[in-house]
C-alpha cells in the first residue's frame, strides 16, 4: 500500500498492477463539496485499490472515512455527520458495458486517456453522501402545531376571489 496519492492515475496500469493507495485530503480543498459545508475544517482519509474480480470486471475499491461539519436545519447549529463508506466501482470504457456489471457494482466510465483522479472520486462520493436536509441527531423535533388564522384561510381559499365577483 502506498501513502503518497499521485494526482493521477492510469486506472488500466493500477488494475494490472492490484495497486493500492492510503490517502488525506483536506475538506477546505475540496472546492464542489465546500459549498454544502459549513466549514473547512477536518480532513478526509480514504484508500483506494484496484484489481480484477472472479469474472475478471476491472474494479476500483474505494473506502472513505471523513467528519463533515454541517448546519442542522432544525436548530441552525453546526454538527458533524460521521461518514464511513464503501464503494466498489466497475470500471468500464463504454456506457454499454454497464449492463454487463455486476449488481454491487457502480460503474465508473473511465475516460479515453484512462487517467482517474483519486480526490475527485472520494470528492463524488462524499457529495453524494451529503443528506438533502441535514439535521443533527442531538436536535429536539418541532412539535408545535401552528394552525392558520382565519384571515389566512379566507385568503388561501381558491375561491374567495370568485365570492368578490359575486357581491358586486
Amino acid at each position: 500500500m502506498t501513502s503518497q496519492v499521485p494526482e493521477s492515475l492510469d486506472a488500466w496500469r493500477m488494475v494490472a498492477a492490484s495497486c493500492e493507495f492510503a490517502g488525506r485530503i483536506p475538506l477546505r480543498a475540496m472546492t464542489r463539496l465546500r459549498g454544502s459545508l459549513l466549514d473547512g475544517e477536518g480532513e478526509v482519509r480514504y484508500v483506494l485499490g484496484f484489481g480484477t474480480d472472479a469474472l475478471r470486471v476491472p474494479f476500483a475499491q474505494l473506502q472513505i472515512e471523513a467528519e463533515l461539519p454541517l448546519e442542522c436545519q432544525r436548530s441552525l447549529q453546526r454538527f458533524v455527520l460521521p461518514v464511513r463508506l464503501q464503494q466498489r466501482l466497475g470500471l468500464i470504457r463504454d456506457e454499454a458495458d454497464e449492463a454487463a456489471l455486476p449488481p454491487d457494482y457502480e460503474a465508473l466510465l473511465v475516460p479515453a486517456d484512462g487517467m482517474l483522479h483519486p480526490a475527485e472520486l472520494v470528492e463524488d462520493e462524499l457529495i453524494l453522501a451529503l443528506p438533502v436536509v441535514p439535521v443533527s441527531p442531538e436536535a429536539e423535533a418541532v412539535t408545535r402545531e401552528f394552525a392558520p388564522t382565519a384571515e389566512e384561510v379566507a385568503k388561501a381559499s381558491p375561491f374567495a376571489g370568485l365570492a368578490g365577483l359575486k357581491t358586486k
